[in-house]
């Protein structure tokens, strides 16, 4: 098993401190994860004497379907590495202990994310975790490390999950009836659960940044300090497991969804930098007077545009992730860059070590190891291929005539799916197993009766 991951900052927990709480008690139980597809932390729940004596030398295993089923666990059909026909086999959950860390929100119990390999060693492919490290050797191979920040924002409601289920997610309560945004006393009302998300949070190894209200009723978000890009996939799953299994355990229920409500959706702008290896700013230069960027740093966003249309299933894998995408809703419409310019897709943020690129895209539903990757590997070929970055835009971006976001899940699969820098750059096997993902969602939201048909059809046509 991996002792380590490449970045990674130090774990939370180490592998003596387990032992030793194992040993005497404190520690009764280890999750063992896998973040599947969909983004979502998947595995079990091991007895830690056990995992200590059998899992740590070994692994464990789970059912390969794992990364070959939609978001309701339903085996469907088109994956190469998972199938009725070829059995639905095990895959190894192979743990990197670089992220053990302490699971302050249930009693006594650890954690332990893993990688996902075939029972001869080999790595499975189409693991996103898997997808990024790929990235990121590239990355190193060309002398530079990424440095990422997500931010996800979500919709809490006074509403269990158990109770929204029942009512089909109509009439629930959001925790704040008016905007909140950057607003102290409308996130008082909450702020008992959203402290004890941020403490967990630190004593799971995060560290956190602050927490502010949205603009959607109910809407808040919890910032993180950035971290190599690995770490920051990691702690990105964990936190958006934490904040559900937290919300629940109060009574609450909160959701990441892309677009909950006519109002304004749940964005997580993911921030992104290039360095080198020996911590030098490849991005950076003050010589460069307008924008502090030096010609890496051009490409590197030149890079971004050029391939944001073919990517954007990466960036926004679901049908609701492009209902986001309106005009005047701080979610972006136009492949446009600007400094510090919240209408574009592109923004370009910071100066000297704190530059960096906020790509406004993806949405709180995204998968964040697959669409950092997306970021790494655009920003690498505009580098690699001296790409020029055309003008910045000033103004409205989305009154800008240039090239447009995809505007429909449909759209976004095509893209992927035809491109061959896609397949060159992930593997084939990579392109067609998540353009198979995409054409499930699109089929079974086509087989679905939604609510807005019954309401518009049921008398009136």
């Amino acid at each position: 098993m991996s002792t380590s991951s490449s970045g990674a900052a130090g774990a939370p927990l180490s592998l003596d401190q387990l032992k030793a709480e194992v040993a005497d008690g404190r520690i009764d139980t280890v999750i063992v994860g896998i973040t599947d597809m969909q983004g979502r932390l998947q595995g079990k729940r091991v007895h830690a004497p056990y995992f200590v004596e059998y899992v740590l030398p070994h692994g464990t295993e789970g059912c390969n379907y794992l990364l070959a089923v939609d978001v309701d666990m339903n085996t469907v059909e088109g994956y190469a590495m998972s199938s009725w026909t070829s059995g639905y086999g095990d895959f190894v959950m192979a743990h990197d202990l670089a992220t053990l860390r302490r699971v302050p929100w249930h009693p006594a119990t650890a954690m332990v994310q893993a990688d996902v390999h075939w029972l001869d060693g080999r790595e499975v492919a189409a693991s996103p975790r898997q997808v990024l490290k790929r990235q990121l050797a590239r990355l190193a191979d060309a002398g530079m490390g990424a440095f990422v920040g997500t931010e996800l924002e979500f919709i809490l409601f006074n509403d269990t999950y158990e109770d929204a289920w029942a009512r089909g997610y109509r009439d629930m309560h959001p925790s704040n009836q008016y905007n909140v945004d950057y607003s102290i006393i409308g996130t008082s009302r909450v702020e008992p659960l959203l402290r004890r998300i941020r403490l967990a949070m630190a004593e799971a190894g995060l560290q956190v940044e602050s927490a502010k209200g949205e603009c959607n009723f109910g809407q808040h978000e919890i910032a993180f300090l950035y971290e190599d890009a690995l770490t920051t996939c990691d702690n990105h799953v964990v936190y958006k497991t934490a904040a559900k299994e937290i919300a629940a355990q109060e009574g609450y229920a909160l959701t990441f969804m892309a677009k909950y409500n006519e109002r304004e959706g749940n964005s997580c702008h993911i921030h992104l930098s290039f360095r080198g290896l020996d911590g030098s700013l490849v991005m950076s230069d003050e010589s460069d007077t307008e924008h502090g960027m030096s010609d890496v740093g051009r490409s590197f966003i030149a890079g971004q545009a050029a391939h944001l249309r073919e990517l954007s299933l990466l960036y926004a894998p679901n049908i609701n992730s492009y209902k986001r995408f309106s005009a005047g809703s701080f979610a972006p419409t136009s492949i446009e860059w600007g400094r510090d310019n919240r209408t574009c897709a592109l923004r370009l943020v910071g100066r000297k070590a704190g530059l960096r690129l906020e790509n406004r895209i993806p949405g709180g539903d995204v998968n964040p190891y697959l669409a950092v990757a997306a970021m790494i590997a655009a920003g690498l070929d505009g580098i690699e291929k001296g790409l020029e970055l055309k003008p910045e835009f000033t103004g409205n971006a989305y009154e800008s005539g240039g090239a447009k976001a995809p505007t429909s899940l449909g759209e976004a699969v095509g893209l992927w799916s035809g491109s061959e820098w896609v397949a060159e750059t992930f593997g084939e096997d990579v392109q067609e197993h998540y353009a198979n993902m995409g054409r499930i969602e699109l089929d079974a939201f086509g087989r679905a009766i939604t609510d807005w048909e019954r309401y518009r059809g049921f008398e009136r046509l």
